[in-house]
């Protein structure tokens, strides 16, 4: 990892701000019922290498997630890039954000002919890397498109109501129309086996505290309605007294 390129020259970086802004919303919401957050990796614009043999090869992926490897490289750094031999691991699931200049690679309509060019993207995910799960968003059309790897390679998932889901991973993936980073619009997002939204960090503390304020606020009710019973009780044996009293009874001598 530490001899590897993290980073091309040649390269302008992130194209824009959507293609920062949706890798942190997926990061936040891959949650996995049974694996620990320590135990999941998941990147976004980070070298993948996937050949030893040509080990200056690599696709960059706008995200990614490897169930089963340790967070931290060798448990002790965090990742230049993600070097599959030698992590052993290999992703589980691949993101690719469509842009103009990238279409044809991501829908894996690219066909190299040189045979000592490095292989395209969809090439190396299929039949490389064999990557179970791999997902195409275009973010003009709101188009969602997933493919899941069997024995002819990637075949299409069938997306209902904009989701689909992984039940390898006990989880599914679909469109959210909801605020992001200041932001309302179609994002993705993962949702649970029950199919409910999973919360980020900022969403559970949130959560958390309306459910606080809620609980507080009936037991602000019930303190409120205690007060009122008791205050009801005492017009009562007020209004008794005063009937007593006209009676002739005086109130304070009954036992």
């Amino acid at each position: 990892m530490y001899d590897l390129p993290s980073e091309d020259p040649e390269e302008p970086g992130l194209p824009d701000e959507f293609h920062d802004f949706q890798p942190q919303l997926l990061s936040a919401t891959f949650r996995l019922a049974d694996v620990a957050t320590n135990r999941i990796f998941t990147a976004a614009d980070l070298n993948l290498y996937y050949d030893i043999t040509h080990p200056r090869w690599y696709k960059r992926p706008d995200w990614f997630a490897v169930v089963g490897v340790s967070r931290f490289y060798e448990n002790r750094d965090l990742r230049l890039s993600y070097v599959t031999w030698q992590e052993q691991v290999n992703p589980d699931l691949v993101v690719e954000l469509l842009s103009p200049g990238t279409a044809e690679e991501d829908l894996g309509q690219t066909i190299v002919t040189n045979p000592n060019a490095p292989p395209p993207k969809w090439q190396v995910y299929e039949q490389i890397l064999r990557i179970p799960y791999y997902v195409v968003f275009d973010r003009y059309t709101g188009h969602l498109q997933a493919f899941r790897l069997g024995n002819a390679g990637y075949q299409p998932i069938t997306i209902v109501n904009g989701r689909f889901t992984m039940p390898e991973l006990g989880l599914g993936l679909g469109l959210w129309c909801g605020e992001f980073q200041g932001f309302v619009r179609d994002w993705l997002r993962f949702f649970d086996s029950t199919g409910q939204w999973i919360l980020t960090p900022e969403e559970a503390v949130q959560q958390r505290v309306e459910q606080a304020q809620q609980r507080a606020e009936q037991a602000q009710q019930r303190a409120e309605q205690a007060q009122q019973r008791a205050e009801q009780a005492q017009q009562r044996a007020e209004r008794l007294a005063d009937l007593l009293r006209a009676q002739g009874i005086d109130p304070d001598q009954l036992v």
